[in-house]
């Protein structure tokens, strides 16, 4: 599921003026003119299916640990990559696949983060890679499925209000694929790391980077009062410029 942020919002800490919130942090985004991705792999196992709500929180939970890991760091192997993707517009793609393709995308290097699981559903697990130009691709992730990326909606999140620090809310208004929502989780929270102030990041750090992503009630997304917003680019599933999830800490 390929998926991208609207470009041309304000820096982080400015006040918007236009577009569809005006009160709300964003980044303001340029592309590349060769577009560079954030590769993000999600395990699908036909005998052993992870739940929708997981897949969305291991995915959150694994993008930031990537931001956060000391690879991706000043002086960290992948950290030249990440500051030039972050210079455009934070583009993610999520794949998903399984068995061998799975661990030789693996041999790469990336971070991963196995979360959630119940009684009838396997644990989620999302892997994520250095950030590069949307093609070529390595051969060991371009053999990985971006279709198909639909995982069974059955259940809430497991992540208690007072657990989380923060909460990633879909639109109640939007119907997405568990890739697509992914994607957009994984923005928000990226978002969120790069724009709480430093104690709630140590926070959130300390505890593994808990979240948990519920659908906004139709009262809580007309109250508006989330602090990071994301707006669709729209080139998958949505129309043009479209409000997909906010979060909170």
């Amino acid at each position: 599921m390929t998926d991208s942020m609207q470009p041309g919002h304000p820096q982080p800490g400015d006040v918007p003026t236009e577009n569809l919130r005006t009160d709300h942090m964003r980044r303001h985004e340029t592309d590349h003119d060769i577009p560079w991705s954030l590769p993000i792999v999600v395990r699908r196992s036909k005998t052993a299916i992870a739940r929708h709500v997981d897949v969305l929180e291991a995915t959150s939970r694994a993008v930031v640990t990537f931001l956060d890991d000391p690879r991706s760091q000043p002086g960290g192997e992948w950290n030249e990559a990440v500051e030039y993707w972050r210079d455009g517009a934070i583009r993610k793609v999520v794949r998903r696949g399984d068995g061998k393709k799975l661990e030789d995308a693996r041999a790469l290097g990336c971070v991963s983060v196995t979360f959630g699981g119940t009684d009838d559903f396997a644990p989620a697990e999302a892997l994520v890679f250095a950030p590069g130009p949307v093609e070529p691709l390595p051969t060991e992730l371009k053999k990985l499925q971006v279709g198909g990326t639909e995982f069974p909606d059955e259940g809430e999140s497991s992540v208690s209000a007072v657990e989380a620090v923060v909460t990633i809310e879909l639109s109640p208004a939007l119907t997405l694929t568990t890739g697509k929502a992914a994607a957009q989780c994984g923005h928000a929270a990226q978002l969120a790391f790069e724009q709480m102030p430093d104690d709630v990041r140590n926070r959130w750090r300390e505890s593994e980077f808990s979240l948990r992503v519920i659908t906004a009630s139709r009262e809580s997304w007309a109250a508006n009062d989330q602090q990071i917003s994301v707006v669709d680019a729209g080139f998958t599933e949505v129309d043009g410029p479209t409000e997909t999830v906010r979060a909170r800490w």
